[in-house]
């Protein structure tokens, strides 16, 4: 019926957006006269977000971009109004230009007062730059490997598999930042965390003093006046992302190991719907079952000429992609591993201590480029992915504070090194309640480094926490550490790993990451591609055990069973024990 609840909800979501009466009467099948009336009625003119033209058009447009089913008339409107965002925004950038003659009237002297007001409007000024000598700045400060993806900067979309700490961030950061000086263009960092977006602005910040000696002001929104008139920086995470609000060239990091890929994407890709706007997405590799793994593949783009019954487009194969090309579907594919950085000028690693340090296939997945497949895994991403998380959305724990958790009750894991990883301490905050949720408030890798060091790591953090818990692996130093950790906190659990333990951390584990009970930052993308290496396997009895990678190394993935040292101390038959009288509130322990 025309006046249910639900018609009404509807028919004021689609008048919220902006869209026309007409419109919403032809969606809804009522008559616009009934439209007319609810308006009136309910008083839904006030419930339309006020703005500027530029701000209304881009609503409508955005409105209709996130339409499932376009009809003709939905396909002529979005050609209309990004026409209109146009003539908008270069009447925006005229008005700019009008401003930076004044500034530079000002610096020639007009009047010091004026100077004054003027600068005020333009905290971060870059007019009269001379461009060459920024480029020479931006070369300078770049690797060959690096500088090479400036030569493909104008294509519309560039999409790019890489390897673990080869600075691809950095760069970025430092082209957009030049981008931004020369075009005057927004610039959008998206961030799986407001950790991961802070780097970027960070590297800015940083280029802007060395190039400039000038101090950027801003946090998650940096405004520069350039000589092409003002122009935004936006550091996003993937939690913030609102389409309405920005539009740009945007730079989407680490973008294998997000949540909820498809919904970002959509999001995203409408910031950068105008023709002059380029997309850039960059990442390591998670797992083929990721959902951005049909857009690296093509496969999405395939599908179109499957349903069709057409010829299927060839897309270039993995070594071609090694020097980048160009694909049917428009974008523009490359991969760079640590080895073609490193042929490409980069001196910062050394490849045979890396080889030792990490079993092959975390090497191959960190430094190759390679996916894993978690088809045969007991961890997969899909069950991975819900326990990302923002940090820094929690109000109760602040890294920066001597107590980050205040006196509140923390358990710590720790998993020795073994033939060629590294070791591993994490601080867990434990469920408040039966049930709850744990947290990963803090995690520490070491390489190299003695047992003496690991256990005096283990000391800071009890100095520094409220622990109740420390449970510690004793295989090959883990006994060292053990022992020494005993010495200032006697009750430290030992875990000696047989195949009952084994099964029992793995069913822990499970249970709680099944359940959706554990969270930890989105930058630690390693903590998954722990679990995602861990396998059933049998030993040379028949029996079943569980390791970290095919070949049967159990050196491997030190973030996971750190996790899963602390996991434990809850038990697998939790929910049997009798409950505490305590309960912990936000402060203090509070009576149950």
């Amino acid at each position: 019926m025309a006046n249910d609840k639900t018609t009404i909800e509807q028919a004021r979501a689609l008048y919220i957006q902006r869209r026309t009466v007409t419109d919403i009467a032809r969606t809804l099948d009522l008559t616009r006269n009934t439209i007319y009336r609810w308006i009136d009625q309910y008083g839904w003119d006030r419930l339309r977000t006020e703005g500027s033209p530029k701000d209304v058009t881009e609503q409508r447009l955005t409105a209709l971009l996130a339409k499932g089913r376009r009809t003709a008339e939905d396909r002529e409107d979005i050609k209309l109004f990004t026409n209109i965002l146009e003539r908008l925004e270069k009447l925006e950038r005229q008005d700019q230009k009008r401003q930076v003659s004044e500034v530079a009237a000002v610096t020639k002297g007009e009047t010091k007062k004026r100077s004054r007001n003027l600068s005020r409007k333009a905290k971060n000024n870059f007019t009269g730059l001379d461009k060459d000598l920024l480029m020479e700045q931006f070369r300078a400060s770049q690797y060959d490997y690096q500088f090479d993806l400036n030569g493909v900067r104008n294509h519309r979309v560039r999409n790019l598999l890489k390897s673990r700490q080869i600075g691809f961030t950095r760069y970025f950061s430092a082209e957009a930042f030049v981008d931004c000086l020369v075009s005057g263009e927004n610039q959008i960092f998206i961030s799986a965390s407001k950790a991961q977006s802070a780097v970027f602005r960070d590297y800015i910040k940083k280029f802007a003093l060395d190039w400039f000696d000038k101090e950027l002001k801003g946090t998650d929104k940096i405004e520069l006046l350039t000589d092409n008139g003002l122009a935004n920086l936006y550091f996003l995470s993937t939690n913030s992302m609102t389409a309405q609000s920005y539009n740009g060239n945007f730079y989407f990091d680490e973008y294998f190991w997000v949540r909820d890929f498809e919904k970002l994407n959509k999001v995203a890709g409408a910031m950068a719907s105008q023709k002059r706007f380029r997309k850039t997405y960059f990442s390591t590799p998670s797992a083929m079952s990721h959902p951005a793994y049909d857009l690296w593949s093509g496969e999405r783009y395939k599908e179109r000429f499957r349903k069709r019954n057409q010829e299927v487009p060839e897309f270039p194969a993995e070594q071609q992609l090694r020097n980048g090309a160009m694909c049917p579907d428009g974008a523009y594919r490359q991969i760079i591993t640590l080895h073609d950085a490193m042929a490409r000028g980069c001196d910062l690693f050394d490849l045979e201590e890396l080889e030792l340090e990490y079993p092959d296939e975390e090497f191959d997945q960190l430094f190759r480029c390679q996916f894993i497949d978690d088809s045969n895994s007991l961890f997969q991403l899909a069950t991975l992915q819900p326990c990302l998380t923002d940090i820094g959305d929690w109000r109760d724990f602040n890294p920066d504070h001597g107590r980050p958790y205040l006196n509140k009750p923390v358990w710590i894991g720790y998993d020795p090194s073994r033939t060629r990883d590294g070791a591993c301490i994490v601080v867990m905050a434990p469920p408040k309640r039966l049930g709850g949720q744990f947290r990963v408030l803090e995690r520490i890798r070491m390489h190299g480094q003695s047992w003496f060091y690991q256990a005096e790591k283990i000391r800071a953090l009890t100095e520094k926490y409220t622990v109740d818990y420390i449970g510690i692996d004793l295989t090959g130093p883990g006994s060292g550490v053990f022992e020494q950790v005993q010495q200032f906190y006697a009750r430290a659990t030992p875990i000696h790993y047989t195949l009952e333990s084994k099964t029992r951390l793995v069913l822990k584990a499970q249970e709680v990451i099944g359940q959706g009970r554990i969270l930890w930052d989105s930058a630690w993308s390693d903590i998954a591609a722990g679990f995602m290496q861990i396998h059933r396997t049998t030993t040379n009895s028949g029996q079943i055990t569980y390791v970290a990678d095919r070949s049967q190394r159990t050196g491997h993935a030190d973030s996971a069973w750190a996790i899963m040292h602390t996991l434990i101390n809850e038990g697998l038959n939790y929910r049997n024990l009798r409950p505490s009288r305590y309960v912990f509130g936000d402060d203090h322990e509070q009576a149950a």
